[in-house]
């Protein structure tokens, strides 16, 4: 029996899963809401004008539909309980509650959660006010970290260099309120060093599956320079992290973060994100994030091997069976076009051409994000436009592939970076 499904979010992560969904054989109708151009443009799918901040109009939305599930692909809806509320009317997630959320949703909480079980990070502390916050810099002897405490769109972690910068950091995020709500608290941490990698794992809340490793791409400008974004590529597995690596960090931070949330009432369903740095002294968790990465889940997704639809209701109604999780061979890379000026301002409205090139290129998919239709013209409409993944036998296969369907495609101000995996390929025969 298949199973009908709504997918909240607009950006290039929601097409993504909307894409493999509606390739699942266990999946029916697979609508998304709001969505974007991709999803206009692929008959297998139905968008909905609908917010994913709209808790009240997804609930409707899901109730009008008898959805069999629900997937949520942005930490807002879940932080603000949509999960909760669905639950509610009797409506599988595919997400945490609003308590499991909390460990994205506050890094002030997740700090704590960290220190409760025993799961190892930076040494941190946090505060609301300018004062004991300067005191406190002036009392450790390490750098630091400042961090917007609540949600601020993956853009809330600045890096200061000295003492300066970090009380002029520290400042932006209490006094001039750049980061607006998610700024009402800050966290000063330990400026930790080594590689980063994003390790993601299904949960049903006790059973779970591990995906490969993953490692993103963050700022702006090729050689890791520049601002920070949400992401302007990424590629898996990132071998970094190798097998045994994985297991201390399955071992070390994700079995005791599931076991830690449902000791404290809040068991956990969806997927557990842990952004970790592979510091001189062993895996340090830096955040967890309550859903799917993006651009991660533009070079995850296209590597599994299972029905992710049974794979998200399973998780969604306690019933995974990790063996059921499985994996392709080789690597997959994805590639971001962004408008020029992001993540600062940039104009938008610009056609778009060559995606339909970019597709019809052996090992290669292009995933949507800030695109629409205007008049009949894909257009333009967000910093990050399009994500291009290609997947190959080798990490140097699978970014070929993505550069030359990146080459296929158009519009104007298109940037992106041209080093994607340049750490990782060091490490390729």
């Amino acid at each position: 029996m298949s199973t009908d499904i709504l997918v909240v979010g607009g950006g290039g992560r929601e097409h993504t899963l909307a894409w493999r969904l509606a390739r699942s054989p266990s999946a029916g109708r697979v609508f998304v809401a709001p969505g974007n151009g991709g999803v206009d443009a692929d008959p297998r799918l139905e968008r909905l004008d609908v917010r994913d901040v709209d808790i009240d109009g997804i609930l409707h939305a899901a109730v009008d539909l008898q959805v069999g599930l629900v997937v949520v692909g942005p930490e807002a809806p879940l932080a603000e309980g949509l999960a909760d509320r669905l639950a509610g009317v009797g409506i599988p997630c595919f997400g945490p509650t609003s308590a499991g959320a909390r460990l994205e949703a506050s890094k002030h909480f997740a700090k704590g959660f960290m220190d409760r079980h025993g799961i190892p990070t930076a040494r941190w502390a946090a505060f609301s006010a300018l004062e004991p916050a300067l005191a406190w810099l002036d009392a450790v002897d390490f750098p630091v970290v400042v961090k917007a405490s609540g949600l601020a769109a993956g853009k809330g972690v600045l890096i200061p260099d000295g003492p300066e910068e970090t009380r002029a950091a520290l400042r932006r995020v209490l006094v001039d309120r750049d980061f607006g709500d998610a700024g009402d608290e800050v966290v000063l941490e330990e400026r930790l060093t080594g590689p980063e990698v994003s390790v993601l794992a299904f949960t049903d809340g006790q059973r779970y599956a591990m995906m490969p490793p993953a490692q993103d791409h963050k700022r702006a400008l090729e050689g890791d320079l520049g601002p920070n974004t949400g992401g302007m590529g990424a590629y898996a597995p990132a071998p970094v992290a190798t097998p045994a690596l994985l297991r201390q960090i399955e071992a070390e931070v994700i079995a005791p973060t599931l076991r830690g949330l449902a000791a404290e009432g809040a068991p956990y369903r969806g997927v557990l994100y842990a952004g970790v740095m592979l510091t001189p002294d062993g895996p340090r968790v830096l955040e967890f994030n309550c859903r799917f990465g993006d651009p991660e889940t533009q070079a995850l997704v296209p590597l599994l091997d299972g029905d992710l639809a049974e794979i998200m209701l399973a998780c969604a109604t306690g019933a995974l069976d990790p063996a059921r999780v499985t994996w392709r061979e080789g690597s997959a890379a994805t590639v971001v076009l962004a408008s020029q000026g992001y993540p600062g301002p940039y104009r938008k409205g610009f056609p778009i051409t060559g995606v339909n090139q970019a597709d019809a290129l052996d090992g290669v998919e292009v995933f949507q994000a800030g695109t629409r239709f205007e008049g009949g013209q894909l257009v333009t409409s967000g910093g990050r436009v399009l994500a291009v993944t290609g997947r190959g036998a080798t990490l140097r296969e699978a970014l070929q592939r993505a550069y030359a369907g990146a080459r296929c495609i158009d519009f104007e101000g298109r940037t992106f970076r041209r080093d994607i995996g340049w750490r990782a390929l060091t490490q390729e025969p």
